[in-house]
């Protein structure tokens, strides 16, 4: 028979506390959760009053702290992650990183003075779909729909898409003719996207 001592209680919490987030199971409360602790970080960001280059370094850590930023990385890169390196591949996400932050950071500027609110989830195929409405001021709202998945190990947002406009597909288009411009040459575009 076990006998539940306050030490038994703590270690059991502890045990508990240092599970992985995977552990707990993908579902649409869940991926709401996350969303509501990414838009609570956005609107603070965009509340702050700092200048473009503040806001994009707190969208970088944004994106750390709530993306899945390898699998976007990888499959914006599309086939021609396929000849890439280990090594090119290490490069690469990082970069990517910046190149996203910078310009979804500018994008996400434009809300300055609004609000982004979580309005409901629905499981979508092996993900959930996190709907959220964007109140700008002196224009109608928009439509932003996050997608959350657990595959990664943790629970993390993989794409989002802005009144119909998909930022998977449009950068897996945008990273393409970036590279076209280099010729096919990953480590130029590398160095593009560290400049962004």
């Amino acid at each position: 028979m076990t006998h539940f001592t306050r030490r038994n209680m703590m270690v059991a919490g502890a045990a508990a506390l240092s599970l992985p987030q995977a552990a707990v199971a993908l579902s649409s409360a869940s991926a709401s959760a996350l969303v509501d602790r990414l838009v609570a970080d956005v609107n603070a960001v965009i509340s702050s009053g700092k200048s473009e280059a503040g806001m994009i370094a707190d969208f970088a850590k944004i994106l750390d702290r709530h993306a899945d930023v390898p699998t976007i990385a990888r499959y914006c890169l599309g086939p021609d992650g396929r000849s890439a390196s280990v090594a090119q591949m290490a490069a690469y996400t990082p970069a990517f990183a910046n190149y996203i932050a910078a310009k979804y950071g500018r994008r996400f500027r434009e809300f300055v003075g609004g609000e982004i609110t979580v309005q409901g989830a629905k499981p979508i195929k092996s993900w959930i779909e996190v709907e959220t409405t964007v109140l700008l001021r002196g224009r109608s709202p928009l439509q932003m729909d996050w997608h959350v998945s657990d595959r990664s190990g943790r629970h993390a947002f993989f794409n989002f898409i802005i009144e119909g406009v998909n930022m998977l597909l449009t950068e897996r288009a945008e990273v393409g003719a970036m590279l076209d411009r280099q010729r096919g040459d990953l480590d130029k575009l590398i160095a593009e996207m560290w400049a962004a």
